[in-house]
């Protein structure tokens, strides 16, 4: 069972071009079927029936999992079984009886542009550690980038005088977003007053250095957001993805194109970027009846 599961693994990165973080959770997922499975003493693929699916969900809710952990772990098992049906591993594929769930998306976290100033002011940037920090945050803010986006980038994909960076997004795809010249002047400031001090002789072409002169882990990157989030005293469950949203939100209340972001974004579906326009059609009508002298009567 673990060959075949390897074999999809591979499928998942070299046909489908799928990024690492997401062939991980794949794997993590269908390894706890396997275990399942195994327990039930169901040792081939061929052997695996739609009740087996079923109680594995139910199990899952038992144990108290969340609804969107639950609906990812049954999206791996369904691509996996999609996979094992298109190879002629099994004839019949026991999750086309499954029911399809549609998840009500929900608007994600966004700080208000007050909010993000005092996070972004937070920073001591006489000290070097907290001046990488502060670029590593006006760098967030003003790209809306993915962890694994920014602690991949290197030196050279700051384009300073074209006011552009190069990013490598999900699926290894490349794509150039605007820097502002505020960010780029922090990360300026950076390089030559404090990753001088960071960079060790295995440290490359990494732009942002962890304080052993290494790429940043994306739990490392965490807590540094998670750090100034709580100095600036904000209340709100905030994280790196935070500044993402934030980005995406800020644009769109500017008058930004819906198509514009999501270049920018890399999004390769414009639905997923509509979410943002949802965000600010909401705080318009937070905004409407709050002001309109009708709204407040109401």
């Amino acid at each position: 069972m673990e060959e075949i599961l390897n074999s999809f693994l591979i499928y998942l990165r070299i046909e489908r071009n799928l990024s690492q973080n997401t062939i991980e959770s794949y794997k993590l997922d269908l390894i706890y079927f396997i275990k399942y499975l195994n327990h039930k003493n169901i040792l081939d693929w061929s052997d695996v029936k739609y009740d087996d699916i079923s109680n594995f969900v139910f199990s899952k809710k038992e144990e108290g999992l969340l609804e969107t952990t639950i609906s990812r772990k049954v999206s791996a098992i369904r691509s996996f079984f999609k996979y094992l049906e298109d190879m002629n591993y099994i004839k019949d594929n026991p999750t086309e009886l499954l029911p399809r769930s549609k998840r009500k998306r929900s608007l994600p976290v966004v700080l208000t542009i007050d909010e993000v100033y005092k996070v972004l002011n937070s920073p001591d940037v006489y000290d070097p550690i907290e001046l990488r920090d502060k670029a590593i945050l006006e760098t967030f803010y003003s790209c809306g980038l993915r962890i694994s986006e920014l602690i991949n980038l290197n030196l050279q994909d700051i384009f300073e005088e074209d006011e552009m960076i190069r990013v490598i997004g999900k699926g290894s795809k490349e794509r150039f977003v605007p820097i502002s010249q505020e960010a780029l002047s922090w990360i300026k400031k950076y390089i030559f007053e404090s990753r001088i001090l960071l960079a060790k002789r295995n440290s490359f072409n990494v732009l942002f250095l962890n304080s052993r002169g290494k790429k940043f882990s994306r739990m490392g990157v965490w807590k540094i957001v998670y750090k100034y989030i709580k100095r600036a005293n904000i209340q709100k469950p905030a994280h790196p993805h935070t500044f993402r949203h934030t980005f995406a939100t800020h644009l769109i209340e500017g008058g930004a194109d819906l198509r514009a972001v999501q270049e920018m974004l890399g999004h390769s579906d414009i639905s997923t970027t509509q979410i943002y326009a949802q965000i600010d059609s909401s705080y318009a009508k937070k905004v409407y009846y709050e002001t309109h002298p009708r709204a407040r009567l109401k």
